[in-house]
């Protein structure tokens, strides 16, 4: 499975990491499994022929030899990884696939004699380091759009061929997590997380509110973000990036603005329109417990493409849910809403016309605009309500797993471990209610039109090192 890391400035400082002990002494007989060109002396096992000095200043070359200033960030740096259970590949092998991943990626394309410089280092049994300095050989930029879907493409093939375990694919539903530097940021300033994450949350929250596009910036606006829109041509709307305020770049000259599609794939402008709705007349607790069993129900039977809307919508729930709810377990519903994240994301094909949407969305509508002094509701309310929010989770999980979508099927999961211990806190905190049984699961079987069930393989990407 590739994996891009950070981009870096040099070239010589990642070859010595690479070649080095590792950050804990994980890096064992690193050496070079293949290279731009053939027979490339190993500074490792043959330092009298080339020196890792030698090796940074050949790949560093092309960059030097540019007209004009050097790029600042001129060094590619990918990992390619295999499952935990594959058998060791050869050195032979991981030269094979890191030639097709660097030509995939637009680094050296098949047949190009001036294309970029790049080395494989192996340290592992399980994984190669992908390294490549970005200038051609004739001084033309590579074009690298699209580098690592390409990759993952590629990867596919060798797993069929060599029988190796079939990784999640590429599907654009994991989390964004903050950078390095994100996060040493926030320690530097004090804060409790990264700013991406602040901002991953509160506009989360406002999508799942919002009834309309303006309605979702006056909420970012109200939660006191800084908000910048886009326009086209036109003057039409196209997209809004925000920040947070304090939070900035270049010694504090412009603010650290964020589009809504690098916080997270669905928080685009046009992922985030898909949402609206009409806002619906305001029903209590129970209406809503009504609406979300009535609604789980129907999910255990949607097909493969049409429970994507019904997921992306008991997503949205669960983020008001959590906003909604007494202080006592606000932040467990809370944990609950961002475990489910990445179920809220169906990948492949879909379509947002699920049956069950309607019924999560009116659910949603209701605990928004109940009056505020029934949004706690009582214990016996809010344990109902919980009981149903588990119910549909556990339906989420088992749609997901028919699917074999396995990121998602771990993150509903993990959801519903989190509001079954809301519920206990909930059934516990009252001696005049007698506590409810929490579900503990609901089985689906698709019909085979609708998407077979399929074995749940286990699956293990581990971290580059």
């Amino acid at each position: 499975m590739p994996k891009k890391a950070e981009s870096g400035e040099s070239t010589a400082g990642l070859l010595a990491y690479l070649f080095g002990p590792g950050d804990h002494e994980e890096h064992l007989d690193a050496h070079l499994v293949a290279a731009w060109t053939p027979d490339l002396p190993c500074p490792a096992r043959t330092p009298d022929r080339l020196t890792l000095s030698d090796l940074g200043l050949l790949l560093d070359a092309p960059v030097a030899a540019l007209p004009g200033p050097r790029p600042a960030q001129h060094v590619w740096h990918a990992a390619v990884r295999n499952a935990p259970d594959d058998r060791v590949l050869s050195d032979a092998e991981w030269a094979e696939v890191a030639a097709e991943m660097v030509a995939a990626a637009g680094i050296a394309p098949h047949g190009d004699i001036q294309a970029c410089r790049w080395v494989a280092v192996r340290h592992a049994g399980d994984h190669i380091h992908l390294v490549a300095t970005l200038a051609r050989q004739d001084g033309r930029h590579p074009r690298l759009r699209g580098d690592i879907p390409r990759m993952h493409t590629a990867a596919r093939a060798f797993e069929a061929r060599w029988g190796l375990a079939a990784m999640s694919p590429l599907n654009r539903t994991a989390r964004r997590a903050p950078a390095t530097g994100e996060k040493e940021k926030a320690t530097r300033r004090g804060l409790t997380e990264p700013a991406r994450e602040t901002l991953q949350r509160t506009v989360r929250e406002a999508a799942a509110r919002a009834t309309g596009t303006t309605d979702f910036l006056a909420r970012l606006r109200d939660a006191g973000l800084r908000v910048r829109e886009h326009h086209d041509q036109d003057g039409a709307l196209d997209g809004y990036a925000v920040a947070l305020r304090g939070d900035r770049a270049d010694r504090g000259s412009r603010p650290v603005w964020f589009s809504g599609r690098t916080l997270a794939y669905d928080l685009s402008l046009p992922r985030v329109r898909e949402r609206f709705e009409p806002t619906i007349s305001p029903e209590n607790l129970h209406g809503a417990r009504d609406r979300i069993r009535e609604a789980a129900t129907l999910l255990t039977r949607a097909g493969r493409t049409e429970g994507a809307g019904d997921v992306a919508a008991l997503g949205d729930l669960l983020v008001v849910a959590a906003a909604t709810s007494p202080p006592a377990v606000r932040e467990k519903i809370r944990a609950a809403a961002a475990a489910f994240e990445q179920a809220a994301r169906a990948p492949g094909a879909r379509t947002l016309q699920g049956a069950a949407r309607a019924g999560f969305r009116a659910a949603t509508r209701a605990l928004e605009h109940a009056p505020r002094a029934a949004r706690g509701g009582g214990a016996p309310a809010v344990l109902n309500l919980l009981i149903a929010l588990v119910e549909a989770v556990e339906a989420a999980t088992a749609w997901h797993r028919a699917q074999d979508h396995r990121a998602q099927t771990r993150a509903a999961a993990q959801a519903a471990v989190l509001l079954r211990e809301a519920a206990t806190l909930t059934s516990t905190s009252t001696s005049t209610t007698t506590p409810q049984a929490v579900p503990r699961t609901v089985r689906v079987t698709p019909t085979a039109e609708r998407g077979p069930t399929r074995p749940h393989p286990g699956s293990g990407a581990g971290r580059s090192r």
